[in-house]
């Protein structure tokens, strides 16, 4: 593709290639035959990789722009696709349908479009640069109640148990700050629900690109802020370490983690 984008074009067809990919994580919902541990806690199962080759395929196809997808990969760009295929996999294979189909489209570094589609719950929330976020077409807008009532979502670094010593402290401060806090496990719809003002915020340590492209980009269309813990708003996406929510709770998760990591 040359000359500039265009995000409604773009998202139009990150749209249609998330809902391919929901298609195939469907179908394999309750049937899985293939499941290996790339890591303690880390899964990926057939239906990830035929997602992602899914996707792939209808990217490239109807963009022509680069794909780099979590499991096969791709190379480096500066623009092009980020795509989770299956984002939430220890859910899907426990049957927790709390999983996301996550298309982020970045340029010169910066999340412009992006689409979550929640296959198990049939939802889609998509949202790019200008255009407004929305869940399927039902404006979003990020929540308005203050800190001390709101419900605030999170993720554990099970993966990463050296970062317990960072997270562990800002963890038990979030609890005495907000209402209370949420696990679900799947950081594209954390984020999305963000967005749609279901959850007051999130906050987590050391994600991929994949995870948070998508669902950054549609949380700032509906109004609200994403960092990283230091509160620099562009380098969340290269450390995965996000701060999301509208500007009272997100200044809040910004005192609650200090410097951060």
């Amino acid at each position: 593709m040359t000359g500039p984008l265009d995000y409604r074009e773009l998202l139009g067809a990150a749209d249609r290639a998330a809902r391919a990919g929901g298609d195939v994580v469907r179908r394999y919902f309750g049937r899985l035959e293939s499941v290996r541990q790339k890591s303690p806690g880390d899964w990926v199962s057939e239906a990830d990789l035929a997602s992602e080759q899914t996707i792939r395929e209808m990217l490239t196809r109807e963009s022509a722009l680069p794909v780099f997808g979590e499991e096969a990969g791709g190379d480096e760009f500066d623009t092009g696709w980020l795509v989770d295929p299956l984002d939430g996999t220890s859910n899907f294979v426990h049957g927790f349908d709390a999983v996301g189909v996550s298309i982020g489209l970045i340029e010169n570094g910066v999340p412009v479009v992006g689409v979550v589609h929640a296959p198990l719950l049939a939802r889609t929330y998509c949202g790019a640069r200008g255009v407004g976020a929305f869940r399927d077409e039902r404006p979003l807008r990020v929540g308005a109640r203050a800190p001390a009532q709101a419900i605030v979502a999170t993720g554990f670094p099970f993966r990463h148990k050296e970062l317990l010593g960072v997270y562990e402290p800002a963890f038990a401060s979030a609890l005495r700050t907000f209402e209370d806090l949420r696990r679900a496990g799947s950081a594209s719809l954390d984020l999305c629900w963000t967005a749609e003002g279901v959850f007051d915020g999130y906050f987590e340590l050391s994600l991929g690109p994949w995870d948070v492209a998508a669902g950054g980009i549609i949380v700032r269309e509906a109004g609200g802020l994403v960092t990283d813990w230091r509160g620099d708003d562009r380098a969340w996406l290269r450390t995965g370490n996000v701060l999301a929510g509208p500007p009272q709770v997100h200044e809040a998760l910004l005192r609650i983690v200090g410097t951060g990591p």
